[in-house]
């Protein structure tokens, strides 16, 4: 190297060295949360829906109506959404939910018909559901109460299966679920493979097992549609761990915090939870618009009134069981004669 570039390099990093300083100043960060973080954390909404409120002018901070969600809040910061203060939020809860077939999966329906929330019992705090069934599908649906946690759930990386009971018409054989099992371009969208298993035939029938690892819409009815199988039945039994079970049709039950916390790696204050089912005896539903499905029709729960009617009309009293004194007998008739001694001719042959 010549002499002269030599000494340039030595004066550059002299320079360097002097001018530059060894740690460069930390950006001061603005303090807070995203407000449509906030939003969605305390359970309002999904973030993007938080978005489009807060587009819409529905969110007040301090007083001040806000069109941007570029805004940092913290926890001295009073929000209201339409005119109601968002409370402190809760803990990230979670339930399980077995949807029954009539309802779709949407806070509103423009058509009318009933929604899974108009199902949902009146004690349980504002949910959202994790991912959807549409309306002819029936089992297990998630519930949370936390934004964050529907969408980490939601992200096609978390690669949870999804496993479904599926009744076709036809008489499928290997063959003809092999395109599947490979994955299958339908009307130009690829579908992932499918775990798909034959379980047995029922005359003009047969139920599969499928299980797959994204939720596209109607992604099991259009495939099997691909390989000429019409599905008239579709109840999903698993999302990654967590069970169908015996939940009946419109229950739903929480689930234990603890299991939310060792599954979605969630620090929690409060491990409790009460994991308490409720019946479809204790479900309501809010009035539908005239002609639009109702409480008694094929595919959807009775109304509360309409079972307990039932229930009353039946006849009979409670039947005996551990723990519990057998059903008191009838008084006898103090007017009408007693009779004693009277043979009664036996059947049995001798």
């Amino acid at each position: 190297m010549p002499p002269f570039r030599k000494r340039l390099k030595q004066d550059m990093r002299w320079n360097m060295s002097e001018n530059t300083p060894k740690q460069p100043p930390q950006s001061s960060s603005v303090p807070g949360d995203r407000i449509a973080k906030v939003l969605s954390r305390a359970g309002i909404a999904s973030r993007r829906e938080a978005e489009r409120m807060i587009e819409a002018g529905r969110v007040r901070v301090n007083g001040t109506q806000i069109d941007s969600p570029a805004l940092n809040v913290t926890a001295r910061d009073e929000i209201s959404v339409d005119g109601v203060l968002v409370g402190d939020p809760e803990p990230p809860r979670m339930w399980l939910y077995h949807k029954p077939t009539g309802v779709v999966t949407t806070n509103r329906d423009e058509k009318g018909r009933g929604t899974i929330f108009d199902d949902l019992p009146d004690d349980m705090p504002r949910v959202m559901s994790i991912g959807r069934l549409d309306l002819n599908s029936e089992g297990l649906l998630l519930l949370t109460n936390d934004g964050e946690v529907k969408r980490k759930l939601e992200l096609p990386s978390n690669g949870w299966l999804r496993r479904y009971r599926v009744r076709v018409n036809g008489r499928p054989s290997e063959d003809t679920v092999e395109p599947l099992r490979k994955g299958i371009t339908v009307d130009g969208e690829q579908f992932q493979p499918m775990t798909v298993t034959i379980d047995r035939q029922h005359g003009a029938n047969a139920w599969l097992t499928v299980g797959l690892r994204e939720g596209k819409n109607r992604e099991i009815r259009r495939a099997m549609e691909a390989v000429h199988l019409s599905v008239n039945r579709l109840i999903r039994t698993s999302y990654g761990p967590f069970q169908l079970g015996e939940l009946k049709s419109g229950e739903v039950e929480e689930i234990k915090r603890k299991v939310v916390r060792d599954q979605l790696g969630i620090e929690l204050a409060d491990n409790s939870g009460t994991a308490v089912k409720k019946k479809p005896s204790q479900l309501k539903r809010t009035p539908r618009k005239p002609g639009a499905p109702g409480p008694g029709r094929p595919g959807l729960p009775k109304a509360p009134t309409e079972k307990l009617a039932t229930a009353n009309s039946a006849s009979g009293k409670p039947k005996p069981g551990y723990g519990k004194s057998k059903p008191s007998r009838p008084a006898h008739d103090a007017t009408a004669p007693r009779k004693f001694g009277v043979r009664v001719k036996s059947t049995r042959k001798p």
